[in-house]
């Protein structure tokens, strides 16, 4: 993992996080984000399964994910678009592979837009191309559904199902031979990024 990135998500409108050599270290007080940070992208990105409980490390159904978009509801948001994506390189030949997630929160529409990718010929989000246009100065808007289907091209990969892009994240990224691999493994990836990790462990 050679990078991370929001666009207009959660708190973030435009934000990209920087690994060395696969780690990073997010430090904090209690409250202040690291969390939702860190389980926005693992196992999320992964294989795009929105299931409150699962987003939260805690294990708690308390927030679905259209809370990242449209918050508590008090502050007039009600339609937006933003984006995850994380970038992969192999740092001896200098290939570099993102995949990534788009989606859509509409203000009593039960149903979140969802859209996944997954960039192979090289581009890189923010250096070669970016999943949002600028409207001014000092404002932009995310890509549209359709717009992020032209930037990404019939040379990459893009879908609207989750199923279909959690296949594709292995297929281009990791390869295990069966996807029950690959699911074993995202469970494994749960496990170990729970706060107490020693109790009930199996």
């Amino acid at each position: 993992m050679n990078r991370m990135g929001f666009v207009n998500f959660w708190l973030y409108k435009k934000q990209e996080f920087p690994l060395d050599h696969g780690h990073i270290l997010l430090r904090g007080q209690n409250g202040s984000g690291k969390s939702i940070t860190t389980q926005s992208f693992i196992p999320f990105i992964l294989d795009g399964d929105r299931t409150p409980s699962r987003l939260d490390p805690f294990g708690s159904d308390a927030r679905r994910m259209e809370y990242y978009f449209l918050g508590d509801g008090h502050d007039g948001r009600e339609d937006e678009t933003g984006y995850l994506y994380l970038e992969f390189v192999k740092e001896d030949t200098k290939e570099y592979r993102t995949i990534g997630i788009g989606q859509r929160a509409k203000k009593g529409n039960s149903t979140l837009g969802f859209w996944g990718f997954v960039l192979m010929d090289g581009r890189r989000i923010g250096r070669d191309c970016s999943l949002c246009r600028r409207i001014s100065n000092d404002a932009f808007r995310p890509l549209t559904k359709l717009e992020c289907r032209d930037l990404i091209g019939t040379n990459n990969f893009f879908t609207e199902s989750q199923g279909d892009y959690k296949a594709a994240v292995n297929k281009y990224l990791f390869g295990f031979e069966r996807m029950e691999q690959f699911e074993q493994f995202i469970r494994l990836l749960i496990k170990v990024r729970a706060p107490k990790l020693s109790k009930e462990f199996k």
